[in-house]
């Protein structure tokens, strides 16, 4: 018997929890190469830029929320409106439940359906836990950047992986902003124990 878990578009109340899960990434790990944490009032600011367009996921039980995952521009040339940037973060306690890939697939799910034809992740090197899933997620590295991150009194490598969603059309269909898809909560069922995962998502 695993624990129910729903897949969710993430609220501006979710903040509080969200920040409490990003906040040890920020202050003990190059996972995120951001040195301070932010407050809620710049973290909402952030939340409302990406669901203006993109999706904001949220994946809940009864203890809380468990991790959140969702897609940013890649860049901000028009030629690029069919190229997102993925980012994930779970629990400390949660990875290895299988919470993360149940995100992704949702993610990658309504990116499909917005249009999106590239999915991008740019990941800290060397991070084990986070290329392992990615991996096994389908991405393959495209891209490796040398010490071109300084944190926690080290450099850090920084890698592209991508994953292709869809075919590319000649002539694509326009990107359908988030708010325009009829979205269902989703809901699965975790793992209770963990399994043994390295050190990243």
């Amino acid at each position: 018997m695993g624990i129910p878990v729903t897949i969710r578009m993430a609220r501006e109340d979710d903040v509080p929890a969200l920040l409490a899960i990003y906040a040890p990434y920020v202050t003990d790990t190059a996972i995120t190469f951001e040195y301070e944490v932010p407050d809620a009032a710049e973290f909402i600011r952030r939340m409302r830029r990406i669901l203006a367009r993109y999706p904001y996921l949220a994946a809940e039980s009864e203890e809380g929320v468990l991790g959140y995952a969702y897609a940013a521009p890649f860049k901000e040339r028009a030629a690029y409106d069919w190229a997102v940037e993925t980012t994930i973060y779970l629990r400390r306690d949660c990875r290895g439940m299988g919470v993360g890939r149940r995100l992704y697939r949702q993610l990658e799910e309504l990116l499909r359906h917005q249009h999106i034809t590239n999915a991008n992740a740019c990941i800290a090197y060397p991070n084990p836990g986070s290329i392992l899933f990615h991996e096994r997620m389908g991405y393959r590295e495209v891209g490796h950047f040398t010490r071109c991150g300084y944190k926690l009194g080290r450099w850090y490598d920084m890698i592209w992986m991508e994953k292709l969603l869809s075919d590319h059309p000649a002539d694509p269909e326009p990107v359908v902003p988030v708010r325009e898809l009829a979205l269902e909560p989703v809901r699965f069922e975790a793992r209770r124990a963990p399994l043994p995962f390295p050190d990243g998502v």
